[in-house]
């Protein structure tokens, strides 16, 4: 039985892994039992179970990260990690263990129900931390700026007229700030102390972006979607780290889908219906996107910092990039005088974005037929 083609389910936690065979054919998979999480137990697993070419493991996409598939292919075994989302689920099953969890994932994929997920180099993975590490930041930054305010509110101490929030003269403003009991003068001085250091720390981020956009391997890709509209280093950079290959996307539609722009749709018969957008897929690329999209509802022009993006771009790109901006600013008042609403004619056009973004990998990144 050793020499005979093995489905292996894993299911992976911190400390220990649940482990189930389901051989080729028909029969029942079998519970192997629990081994520890750690190289030697691994190793000793498939060495007990045969020649490693005749194993194909899978466990769910989850916090325990990539460096167990990454040990199995270094050791000749076949491994996919799968979309735990998109795993098929029994109606009215309400029990859930490792082990239940172990044998379904085996006798699934065995019989090709399971969906994989794409595994970025360890380099690209670095790079998309980096990237998330930042709008951590950006988003703690946000926090910190609605705990200072609302703590002027609450003691009714407002900016003079003329001085917009978050700007140099605001900031002036807040070092001018005196308070008449001491706990109230520290706890604006903590607020305060600890935006500042939010913003450090986001600038620090910033520049291991932009050293990265230069010399990563991904970095062409990055160079060449800087050609779009709305579309400058930080986006960039982070739409390549969260898609780190276009390759595996075959058509434009597909990457839409992937970026969750894609309509739902409920259809039965001569009755069809499409609903909001399906959300699915990676959320931090959807956010770029449409963030991205406001970007169109101005008037097409080629100048400013996006006329010095595109110096060094190729034709083509720079052709792609206006032709872009052309149909997007169009689709954008289009929609929006139809009666559209403007967050959705936006996710609209974010979805055509994207499509241009494809265009543009296939210029950088092209798909080997």
């Amino acid at each position: 039985m050793k020499n005979t083609t093995k489905f292996i389910g894993l299911d992976v936690s911190k400390e220990k892994i649940a482990v189930a065979i389901a051989d080729v054919g028909r029969e029942a998979p079998r519970y192997y039992g629990m081994i520890p999480h750690n190289a030697e137990a691994i190793r000793s697993l498939v060495k007990k179970l045969g020649p490693s070419e005749n194993l194909y493991m899978c466990y769910e996409a989850g916090p325990t990260g990539y460096p167990l598939y990454r040990l199995l292919t270094s050791m000749g075994v076949h491994c996919d990690i799968i979309a735990p989302s998109l795993i098929l689920q029994k109606p009215g099953e309400r029990v859930k263990t490792d082990k239940r969890d172990a044998i379904r994932l085996a006798q699934l994929y065995r019989s090709g129900e399971l969906t994989t997920i794409h595994v970025p180099s360890e380099e690209g993975e670095a790079l998309r931390d980096l990237v998330r590490c930042r709008e951590d930041a950006k988003e703690d930054e946000l926090r910190a700026r609605h705990r200072l305010t609302k703590f002027l509110m609450r003691h009714e101490i407002r900016p003079p007229d003329g001085v917009n929030r978050w700007t140099v003269k605001y900031y002036r403003w807040l070092d001018t700030l005196k308070f008449e009991y001491s706990s109230a003068r520290v706890v604006f001085q903590e607020y305060y102390h600890q935006l500042k250091e939010l913003q450090q720390r986001v600038l620090r981020l910033e520049e291991e972006i932009h050293e990265q956009s230069t010399k990563n391997v991904l970095a062409p890709m990055i160079q060449a979607l800087q050609s779009l509209r709305g579309i400058a280093l930080i986006t960039a950079t982070s739409l390549v780290a969260e898609v780190a290959c276009f390759q595996r996307f075959q058509t434009a539609p597909q990457f839409m889908a992937y970026a969750g722009l894609i309509p739902s749709e409920y259809s039965s018969g001569e009755r069809r219906h499409q609903g909001q957008i399906t959300k699915a897929g990676n959320r931090h690329l959807r956010k770029l996107l449409t963030e991205a999209a406001w970007s169109y509802r101005y008037t097409p022009a080629v100048k400013g910092d996006l006329k010095k993006r595109q110096q060094g771009s190729s034709l083509t790109v720079k052709e792609i990039s206006w032709k872009a901006q052309n149909r997007l600013h169009k689709k954008f008042y289009r929609l929006v005088s139809k009666g559209k609403e403007k967050n959705k004619a936006i996710t609209a056009v974010a979805r055509e974005l994207a499509g241009f973004i494809w265009a543009i990998s296939q210029e950088i990144q092209p798909i080997h037929q």
